[in-house]
Order: C-alpha cells, then sequence, then structure tokens
C-alpha cells in the first residue's frame, strides 16, 4: 500500500509538468516584472527592483502554502473530478486576457468552473468527458468543487497576509489638481500547487473513514494542480503594508465562512450554488472596499513642507543598508534641513565620505542614521522621491 502510495505521489508531481498553467504562469510573471520595470524607469530612471523579481516570487510562496493544503485536502480526502480541473485551466486562461491578474484567483477560476459545471448540467449538454463525469456523480460534484473553493480562498489571503507587500512597485501618477504625487502598486502572481484525488484507479482506500469527501468512487489518482493566485491592487492613501495585511486578513475570513457553509452541501447540494455566489460576491465586495476607502483618503505620497517623503528603497543601495524605509521623511542630510532634492543632494555633496540624515519615521518619530560611503555606491543613495519626475522633465527640457 506504502508503494502505490510513493508511485502515484510521485507521478503525481511528474503531471504537473505537463500543466499547461505552469508554464503560463511563467510566462506571464516574466512579462509582468519587464512592464513593471519599463515604467519604474519611465517615472524614475531607474528600477526598484530587477525584472526577474515577479519570476522569483512565483514559486517559494506558494510552494510552502501547497503543501499545507495538500495535506489537508488528502488528509480529509477531497477527491475533485478530472473535469472540474480542466475547466479551471480554462478559465485561468481566459480571465488572464483581461490583463487584471486579480481575476486569476480561485475564486474567478474556480467559481467560473463550477458554474459551468451547472450550465452543462442543466442545459444537457453533450460534451465528451464532462457529460459522463456530470450523469455518474450527479449534485455530489458541487460540494466538493465549493469546499475546494473555500479553501484556496484561505490559501490566497495567507499569500497575500505574508507576501503581497513584499516588493511593492512606486509609482509617479497625476493628481486631479494636475501635481505629481506617488502611489504603490503590487501586481504579482503566485502559483499554488495542491495534490488532488481524482476518481481513477490507481489507489485504494486505505481507511473504513477515508475519504470524508468522496465521488462515490473507491479508487482513486494523485495530480498535483497549479492554481493562480494573483493580486492587483493600486495603494495611494496609506502605507503598502498597512493597506495590504487587512486586505489579506480580510480575504482569510472570507474563506473560512465560505469552507464552513461549504460542509451544508454535502447534506443539501444546492446549497453549494448560494455559497460559491457568495464566495464571488463577497471577493468582489472586499476589492470594492479596499479601492472606495483609499480612494476617499488623501495621497500618502505626496510633496511635504517638512521633508522628503521616501516612496521607494533600491534593495542592496546605501538607502537600504542604512535601514530607509517607504514611508519615512528625511528631515536632515548632513545637518542641513531639506525641502527638496536639490537642497538634498547638495548637502550630501559637503561630505562624500560619511552621510547622517535625521529621519521622522512612519509614527513620526525623530532617528538618526547614518553610514560611510564609498566609491562604486549608488550616488543619490538608492531614494526615489516623487519629486523625482519634476526633477526629469526638467532635464529633458
Amino acid at each position: 500500500m506504502a508503494l502505490e502510495w510513493l508511485i502515484e505521489l510521485l507521478k503525481g508531481i511528474g503531471k504537473l509538468f505537463l500543466h499547461p498553467v505552469f508554464y503560463y504562469l511563467v510566462f506571464l510573471s516574466g512579462i509582468l516584472g519587464v512592464m513593471r520595470v519599463k515604467r519604474e524607469r519611465k517615472n524614475f530612471h531607474i528600477r526598484a527592483f530587477d525584472a526577474y523579481f515577479e519570476l522569483r516570487q512565483l514559486f517559494p510562496p506558494g510552494i510552502i502554502t501547497g503543501l499545507v493544503l495538500s495535506f489537508i485536502v488528502l488528509m480529509t480526502g477531497l477527491a475533485i473530478p478530472l473535469v472540474a480541473i480542466l475547466l479551471i485551466a480554462a478559465f485561468t486562461f481566459i480571465w488572464s486576457l483581461t490583463t487584471n491578474v486579480r481575476l486569476m484567483s480561485p475564486v474567478y477560476t474556480v467559481g467560473a468552473a463550477f458554474f459551468a459545471i451547472i450550465i452543462f448540467t442543466e442545459n444537457n449538454w453533450s460534451i465528451p468527458l464532462i457529460s459522463n463525469v456530470i450523469e455518474t456523480n450527479g449534485e455530489i460534484i458541487y460540494p466538493s468543487v465549493v469546499l475546494l473553493l473555500g479553501f484556496l480562498i484561505i490559501a490566497e489571503g495567507v499569500l497575500i497576509l505574508k507576501n503581497g507587500s513584499k516588493g511593492t512597485s512606486p509609482k509617479l501618477i497625476k493628481s486631479r489638481r494636475g501635481q505629481s504625487v506617488g502611489t504603490h502598486e503590487v501586481k504579482r502572481l503566485w502559483m499554488l500547487p495542491v495534490f488532488l484525488l481524482i476518481p481513477g484507479e490507481a489507489l485504494q482506500i486505505p481507511f473504513e473513514w477515508w475519504p470524508l469527501f468522496h465521488l462515490g468512487s473507491e479508487s482513486y489518482s494523485l495530480m498535483l494542480v497549479p492554481f493562480a493566485v494573483g493580486i492587483q491592487q493600486q495603494i495611494q492613501g496609506r502605507l503598502p503594508k498597512a493597506a495590504i495585511r487587512l486586505y489579506g486578513q480580510r480575504v482569510v475570513v472570507l474563506g473560512i465562512v465560505i469552507t464552513l457553509l461549504s460542509a451544508a452541501g454535502y447534506w443539501y447540494p444546492l446549497t453549494s450554488i448560494v455559497v460559491a455566489a457568495l464566495a464571488i460576491i463577497g471577493r468582489e465586495m472586499i476589492s470594492l472596499m479596499q479601492r472606495m476607502k483609499d480612494d476617499s483618503l488623501p495621497f500618502y505620497f505626496s510633496k511635504r513642507n517638512n521633508g522628503l517623503l521616501i516612496i521607494g528603497v533600491i534593495p542592496e543601495s546605501p538607502a537600504d543598508k542604512m535601514g530607509l524605509q517607504v514611508g519615512e521623511l528625511i528631515a536632515k542630510s548632513n545637518g542641513v534641513v531639506v525641502r527638496d532634492e536639490q537642497v538634498f543632494y547638495e548637502a550630501l555633496q559637503k561630505n562624500r565620505a560619511h552621510c547622517k540624515l535625521e529621519v521622522l519615521d512612519t509614527n513620526g518619530e525623530v532617528r538618526f542614521v547614518q553610514r560611510a560611503l564609498y566609491e562604486g555606491d549608488h550616488h543619490e543613495l538608492g531614494i526615489l522621491f516623487v519629486q523625482d519626475e519634476r526633477k526629469f522633465d526638467k532635464k529633458i527640457g
């Protein structure tokens, strides 16, 4: 029995590399990185992170979260028909065409696949593979897909909560008054690989109580399925970390609620339709509430009268090694009160071997940072300010 599971486990991992979504997410992550770098260079004439940043973020967080979720799925014996996996992959491709990576998340891909199955059932459409599975299992499919949806929403919330704020991208826009102001944008994909039980002929039921959630089959195969998790959000009224943390918390709560409600579908299958609809509506409400709240706040990254506000810090730069953070305000540079970038950099030139800054942190408390400067260090310390756009416009003019 153990050998059969090990063989099926290895075969399931191999199926990941046959799944087109795996390669498609790698391609899209690369595209997102290139587009971000182009925009940052247009705004600041330098990029905050290299073009491979999104690609490096694609796998590690998702793999860890996917392993935990796989353990839960296998322990409960949650079985999902192959038709659902195929439809989820199809909607992942379809929603990607909107260029809004948030729509590639499970609530939209799994949700769309769920309602597609219902449409096929109600209209008695004769579609190879799909029709056979639905006729065999009927309404049993519904609660299984919705329960998986609840698990995936929780996993999505955890990814946003723990990793969403890493590497948010500074961006310059025009306010309604035509002034240059700053925002932060997060536009990222994660790959969430999850082992799923697919009704088949490979594995026999090992325990009397297993599986808890099944499709009436007595044998299953394993498949490591890559799910896309995307986040796309522009933050203007708050610090990026705080805004994204709150966003992730709300998604986790939604996932827990959907997971608890989805269990009722095993006794009353039609309630699964209501729960799936609530999941999509709830996810949209979270995004809408976040956007409306942010729009109601004044721009956080705007010109200040008491110093220069940091909108971005380039990794491995002197500013990064000095511990400067996004949202902090530089009040003095080498003892000189600064109001604009010209004064700031002129003050730096007073002592090219050493830099001492007086900084107001995000809590409004004063702290002093200093560091020796070496040949080859970034000549502007690696700090991005809102005023950069104006500075470069002058150079061009």
